[in-house]
């Protein structure tokens, strides 16, 4: 970030429901806020807003709604569609922003707030600035005729599968797959299951039936084993598993192992590079696994590590003209066919890629040797986590840079470690990979251990 915002994070706001800024009082102002940074000119504006099946996406889209109207700003409500589908539809409508009401992968009693400019990609860093700016200003509504319009759109589905099925080449269909797909009783509940099956696959489905509380629980992207099962079970080629937003998937193949983003993103940069359609550098993260750079180097395509977050992906590939980067949990950016992370489209791509080199998924992925990895999440006390800068101090201890030298010392040039706070939650995140499995597993605790215990001071 160009400077440090108040409320935006990594990914938009996001928090604990009823807790601030994730209230409806404060909604209603940022909505207002939001319409205040956008309108340009007396013509009128319009703002896409749709959400995930989380129950408090009802209460926070009403508030926004009226924020917007307030502001002299058209509103059109998508109703529950996934992340990806409004970056697209805020572009085919020539809106001037989509408001994704989404916690993505979190579990129901979190919610947050993302944002599309008009051309589909996330704001940037001086419009977020810009909007805090007027939310520290007085509320004032515009007058009555000015006041702005609310309308459903009734048939963004239907234009939403149209649009994953065109990122496909319109020679291949699906017809020789059986798919489990799991929507996580999420936004895609009746979106992704369409899209395969409209294809020709026979899709058999698991998630879809959202209750507004039972978004990403032991099911979707953040927890494969539920599709794991069900392939072996049912004998299927393949499962999908996305998030409860949509713009995260992890596969898993006919053999019950689970690919990760990495492993995708490795299938793709192989057969774009093979077809020589990969421009740029192939971008990861800080958190991707050192196999994968390894691998893709071995066959001279380039990869860079931007900082955790898709934003900072997609502006690593901006500005190298890269168009393909991504997290190991799965949220990828195929730029070539859409300009933020989707995870049907993603999943498309896999299986045009399977059927095109006429291989299992199980044989694509096999010149990735991934080095042992240890993830583990510290949590972080209210009190410790009052201002942003609170974790990093717990990061910079004197007895937290001790323990970082000795696993330094230990790893060598063999692995690597990463320690950082989430922009999306409080805690602090641990990874460490190398060669040996019980050692990295050792060294992740050690950094638990010390973190825990300076945290609790």
């Amino acid at each position: 970030m160009t400077a440090r915002c108040k409320y935006f994070g990594t990914d938009g706001i996001r928090g604990t429901v009823g807790e601030s800024p994730i209230t409806p009082e404060f909604m209603l102002k940022l909505g207002w806020a939001v319409g205040q940074v956008l309108k340009n000119g007396p013509q009128r504006h319009k703002v896409l807003v749709g959400k995930d099946t989380r129950i408090s996406g009802y209460m926070f889209e009403s508030a926004l709604e009226s924020g917007l109207s307030a502001a002299g700003m058209d509103v059109r409500l998508l109703g529950p569609m996934p992340t990806p589908a409004i970056a697209y539809l805020t572009r085919t409508f020539h809106a001037q922003a989509g408001i994704v009401i989404s916690a993505s992968h979190n579990p129901y009693p979190d919610n947050g707030i993302k944002f599309f400019s008009h051309a589909g990609t996330k704001l940037a860093d001086e419009v977020e600035l810009a909007i805090e700016s007027w939310l520290d200003r007085p509320m004032r509504t515009v007058s009555p005729e000015q006041l702005g319009k609310a309308e459903r759109i009734e048939d963004a589905p239907g234009r939403y599968i149209e649009f994953c099925k065109s990122t496909l080449p319109f020679d291949i269909d699906l017809k020789q797959f059986k798919l489990v797909v799991d929507c996580a009783h999420g936004a895609t509940y009746h979106i992704a299951p369409n899209v395969f099956r409209e294809l020709g696959a026979e899709v058999e489905t698991l998630g879809t039936q959202p209750n507004g509380l039972n978004i990403n629980d032991r099911c979707g992207a953040t927890y494969p084993q539920t599709l794991q099962k069900a392939v072996l079970e049912l004998g299927a080629d393949m499962g999908i598993a996305l998030d409860g937003d949509g713009d995260r998937v992890i596969m898993v193949d006919h053999q019950g192992n689970i690919l990760d983003g990495d492993d995708l993103l490795y299938i793709i940069a192989i057969a774009r590079h093979q077809a020589q359609l990969l421009t740029g550098p192939v971008v990861g993260t800080l958190m991707s696994n050192l196999g994968l750079e390894q691998a893709l180097q071995q066959r001279g395509i380039p990869f860079l590590r931007a900082k955790v977050g898709d934003r900072h992906v997609l502006e690593l590939l901006q500005q190298q003209q890269g168009i393909l980067g991504g997290e190991t949990s799965g949220h990828l950016l195929c730029l070539d066919r859409t300009t933020t992370g989707d995870g049907i489209v993603t999943a498309l791509q896999i299986l045009a890629i399977v059927i095109q080199t006429q291989s299992q998924l199980a044989e694509l992925k096999r010149g990735l040797h991934k080095y042992p990895q240890v993830q583990l999440t510290v949590p972080l006390s209210s009190s410790s986590t009052g201002e942003n800068a609170s974790a990093q101090d717990i990061l910079n201890h004197p007895e937290m840079r001790a323990v970082r030298q000795q696993v330094e010392k230990i790893l060598g040039n063999t692995g690597r470690f990463l320690l950082r706070p989430s922009g999306t939650e409080p805690v602090i995140r641990i990874m460490v990979e190398g060669p040996e499995g019980k050692l990295i597993a050792e060294l992740a605790q050690q950094f638990a251990v010390v973190l825990q215990r300076i945290a609790g001071e």
